[in-house]
């Protein structure tokens, strides 16, 4: 039986989900990368099912994940972007706020993206028309609002500034917007869902297993996603501002430019 792209980005992001809510509250190994960053067992065992998700449809594409590399296909095609467990640190305590990250990259444009959020059932996703979130087998269609004012700052960076927390204070932020911090993927999902206002990082975020996903379907959702200047994403100075409405985006490009 043929299955779209889409299925079968779904079907990956649903079968991680399984994995790592059967870990929960489980005991974990820790594997140590660069820095404090680290991955746990759930991350590595959910890669693995996604991959053979993956592998088994689309045997001749390339796969980028996070824990185990590029692998698959040389050239320049059809490349899956991979990030098992976004929100490690979270799930690593106990804190549910965690996302799973499947995209396909063809040609140069993502054509093809789920989010999946375990503990919520559900599986962000679009194939580039439109975006919509699947619960029990239902879809609906993502609608972005801006009333709620809650704005996820990735306080990691990095931001073109001296510290992403100035951001906080800065004039146009500090007394209107409310500050949150999730992972990165149902941070940028729930912009696409109308349950954040915004999302700001730092960083050159291209071919980013961590964001490729996630920006898809804020993008399909009809949400304004540019660079921290609001220039072109994925241009200098690069960073990220995915806001659910022009005046939203507006009031964050200022908010940054009062801080360099």
């Amino acid at each position: 039986m043929h299955h779209t792209d889409i299925e079968i980005a779904i079907r990956a992001t649903e079968v991680a989900s399984t994995v790592i809510r059967s870990a929960y509250h489980a005991p974990l190994a820790h594997y140590a990368k660069t820095g404090d960053d680290f991955a746990t067992e759930a991350d590595l065992d959910a890669e693995r099912a996604i991959l053979r998700v993956l592998r088994a449809a689309r045997p001749g594409d390339r796969f980028l994940a996070e824990e185990s590399g590029l692998t698959g296909a040389v050239g320049d095609g059809r490349l899956w972007l991979i990030d098992p467990l976004c929100g490690t640190r979270n799930f690593a305590v106990g804190t549910p706020s965690v996302a799973i990250n499947v995209a396909l990259r063809d040609s140069g444009t993502v054509t093809a993206a789920a989010v999946g959020v375990p503990f919520a059932g559900e599986v962000l996703w679009t194939a580039g028309d439109g975006a919509f979130a699947r619960h029990e087998g239902t879809d609906r269609r993502l609608r972005p609002a801006a009333g709620n004012r809650l704005v996820d700052v990735d306080l990691d960076g990095p931001f073109p500034w001296a510290t992403p927390a100035r951001l906080l204070d800065a004039p146009g932020f500090a007394g209107f917007f409310h500050a949150r911090v999730h992972s990165t993927a149902l941070a940028l999902a729930w912009v696409a869902a109308g349950r954040r206002a915004a999302y700001v990082a730092g960083g050159d975020l291209t071919d980013s297993v961590h964001f490729a996903a996630a920006i898809a379907v804020c993008q399909a959702a009809g949400c304004l996603v540019t660079g921290l200047a609001g220039q072109p994403l994925h241009t200098p100075p690069h960073g990220l501002i995915a806001a659910a409405d022009a005046d939203t985006h507006a009031r964050l490009v200022a908010a940054v430019a009062s801080l360099r």
